[in-house]
């Protein structure tokens, strides 16, 4: 994205503070065995406000008039970029990412008593990390420890994160952009493993086919850990070992979205490993594929964030009633909450930078308000695990569609819509795949 978008971020950010100063940190490396890391991924709410992808990175933003930018970074160091690759330095970062002031992140903790010295709040979040508790409380103790020459410390200690979710909760037109891109790619990978399913493949082989398709495209990773699960396995909510082998007569259940940019593409689709529904997976799905409908249709400015999931779990617990896989009327399938046996999770949730993207969902107790530029997942299910109450016909059948929604003035725009879901289009390119 633009410098300029960042710099109207801070801007913002500046303004809904109207005053004191702000500390935003961008995630540390992760060891991920002995001298090995973890694949770098950098703090969302720190890239929000600078595009900056560096590690050992820390943004200070100062409120007034005029508002004032500072960037912590690594040093350039030849020696180590021989090794890790590519480092701007404080002032190629100034320069490239337009603040206003850059050092070294080594000087962090000498300058940073002086710059929240008289401050009545200090906006930061505190909690996540015990460490980084601890060295922002020593520059308040610093300061505390220097009242009788009349310096002050910040009173208020304020979380940041509550001004910086409503902030990224609407969308952009470059956020957009990208998200779109991301879910683009993702339909596509979701279309490559349709065609490469078999019986007798191991689930690990198509999760192979996604991740492929993902970095083909320019996607930098995954966007979370893949679910590959064939079988009863797609029962199991967060099955991530991948590694069982697709049966003949078999469902699969993919959910999976790549990263693209630092944004999240959530996508998930069910189909038959043989390109063919038997009788029961073709109600099943059929039955889900409505409440997904249901669903995506109460997504519209002005309806509340639960809209859509009351919606699908009117249609779910319906027709589980006609199936006969519960009992009673409609009304005490809802007060009881007896569906919850097949359908347990919502039905959705924001998504952006991260998956479970940043924004509260109720306010002063009550459902926010739906408005343009939101996004949303929209993903009913249904998990019939064999056991009482569970024909045998049923029995191990899973069915989840996922798609990621845009508010509009109009209503929904499904951003994932290339990846097949009806069952005719599901059928056609499955039993295409060998010609």
């Amino acid at each position: 994205m633009d410098i300029s978008v960042h710099q109207r971020r801070r801007a913002r950010l500046a303004a809904a503070m109207q005053a004191g100063v702000a500390v935003v940190p961008t995630a540390s490396e992760r060891t991920r065995n002995r001298d090995s890391h973890y694949l770098y991924r950098f703090d969302s709410y720190f890239y929000y406000l600078t595009g900056f992808r560096e590690p050992g990175a820390v943004l200070v933003i100062v409120a007034g008039e005029p508002a004032k930018s500072i960037l912590f970074c690594r040093d350039k160091d030849p020696e180590r970029e021989i090794w890790d690759g590519f480092r701007h330095g404080p002032e190629a970062a100034r320069a490239a990412f337009g603040f206003d002031e850059a050092h070294s992140i080594a000087k962090l903790d000498a300058l940073m008593p002086d710059l929240i010295a008289g401050h009545a709040a200090l906006y930061c979040h505190l909690g996540a990390d015990a460490a980084w508790d601890a060295r922002v409380m020593d520059w308040i103790n610093q300061l505390r420890d220097r009242a009788r020459s009349g310096v002050t410390a910040p009173r208020e200690v304020k979380d940041v994160h509550a001004l910086l979710d409503e902030m990224r909760l609407i969308k952009g037109p470059e956020e957009l952009a990208v998200i779109r891109r991301a879910a683009a790619i993702s339909a596509g990978a979701h279309r490559r493993a349709m065609r490469a399913a078999r019986p007798g493949r191991a689930e690990f082989e198509i999760e192979a086919e996604l991740l492929h398709e993902f970095r083909r495209h320019g996607a930098q990773a995954p966007a979370y850990t893949p679910i590959v699960a064939g079988g009863e396995r797609a029962c199991v909510l967060h099955y991530v070992q991948n590694d069982g082998v697709l049966k003949d007569g078999d469902l699969l259940l993919i959910d999976a979205g790549c990263e693209l940019d630092g944004y999240a593409a959530d996508l998930t689709r069910t189909f038959p490993v043989n390109a063919k529904f038997s009788g029961p997976q073709r109600e099943i799905y059929q039955l889900v594929l409505a409440a997904q409908a249901t669903a995506i249709a109460a997504v519209k400015p002005g309806n509340l964030w639960d809209a859509p999931h009351r919606a699908a779990v009117n249609t779910l617990a319906q027709g589980l009633i006609d199936l006969k896989l519960l009992s009673g009327s409609l009304e005490q399938a809802l007060e009881t909450e007896a569906y919850k046996k097949f359908y347990m999770h919502r039905t959705g949730h924001w998504l952006g930078l991260d998956v479970h993207d940043a924004g509260d969902y109720k306010h002063a107790g009550q459902w926010r308000a739906l408005v343009p530029g939101m996004v949303l997942t929209v993903e009913p299910g249904c998990y019939l695990r064999a056991g009482e109450g569970v024909p045998q016909r049923f029995a191990g059948i899973g069915v989840r569609i996922e798609d990621d929604v845009l508010v509009t003035d109009a209503g929904a725009e499904v951003l994932t819509r290339d990846a097949p879901k009806s069952l005719a289009d599901i059928e056609a390119l499955m039993s295409a795949r060998d010609a």
